[in-house]
């Protein structure tokens, strides 16, 4: 089946196209590594960039099912794709993922680091455990795929940009409109923000590294339907993010080749609309 019959309902509901990239049919395949890739706006991407002509190293952590499925989707499709296992906690798995993706498919030309742990907490409850746990895996993880993924890069990358190697890093809306919930989430996101700048400075040339930062764009938690949809709407935009949004935004990021520690906005304004409160607490649940 080929990649543009391989575009379902469900895709199409997201915003998902298959219209081509900068990327013709005889073009070597590339291949995109993404982290949480088979779940929400993790399977968005990765069918996204599949979708694009991409080949998918598809990474879980407990949601092996669901990642079987997205692979067996991606194949569907007429690319190659591969379900790759780490708990994102231990850096030791982590530091296998790339390796595991070049020995499946080829060096990933792009890392996006989509996957994070997301938990409710405020400074009248913050600890040690929860923030030592959320920062191994929102900040260490990303950290340990660009060092790998820097290593993985050949040399002749400093002067051929064509070999160049990317890491998108998935942040947050919130960072350009603070408010206090969620706040070792928060704080992981900000220290993420700083690490792409960071990350940008010391791997260049071999590796570019930049920040996607969503809004709202899937109903999580206890939120209701309802709420959702009202807390979707708060932007200048009348609409935050969708999948379909992030899915265009992380394919342009990952072929921007003059384009590095910066970081891209994608959420209908949401961040210019400052609130006092998360918008999730605003809008009736």
């Amino acid at each position: 089946m080929s990649a543009s019959s391989g575009i379902g309902a469900a895709d199409r509901e997201i915003g998902i196209s298959n219209a081509p990239a900068g990327k013709s049919a005889s073009d070597p395949a590339r291949v995109v590594l993404v982290t949480g890739g088979a779940r929400r706006i993790g399977r968005a991407l990765s069918v996204g960039f599949a979708a694009r002509g991409w080949d998918v190293a598809v990474h879980y952590g407990e949601s092996a099912d669901e990642a079987e499925e997205v692979v067996a989707e991606i194949r569907a499709m007429g690319r190659r794709a591969i379900a790759l296992h780490a708990d994102l906690a231990s850096e030791a798995q982590v530091a296998r993922l790339v390796p595991d993706c070049v020995a499946a498919l080829g060096l990933p030309a792009c890392v996006l680091n989509n996957a994070s742990r997301f938990e409710e907490d405020t400074a009248r409850d913050v600890g040690y455990e929860r923030l030592q746990h959320l920062m191994a895996i929102n900040v260490g993880a990303p950290l340990v795929l660009a060092r790998t993924l820097w290593a993985a890069t050949p040399e002749a990358a400093v002067d051929d940009e064509t070999l160049r190697t990317c890491v998108i890093n998935v942040l947050d809306q919130k960072l350009y409109n603070m408010n206090p919930d969620y706040l070792s989430y928060t704080l992981t996101k900000a220290a993420l923000q700083n690490a792409t700048v960071a990350l940008a400075q010391a791997l260049a040339p071999k590796l570019r590294v930049v920040g996607l930062a969503p809004g709202l764009t899937l109903q999580s938690g206890d939120q209701s339907q309802d709420g959702f949809a009202a807390a979707h709407k708060v932007t200048p935009l009348g609409r935050a993010s969708r999948p379909g949004d992030l899915v265009e935004a992380a394919l342009y990021l990952a072929q921007a080749a003059g384009v590095t520690g910066t970081t891209l906005v994608v959420d209908g304004g949401q961040h210019l609309v400052p609130l006092p409160r998360d918008v999730m607490f605003l809008t009736g649940g």
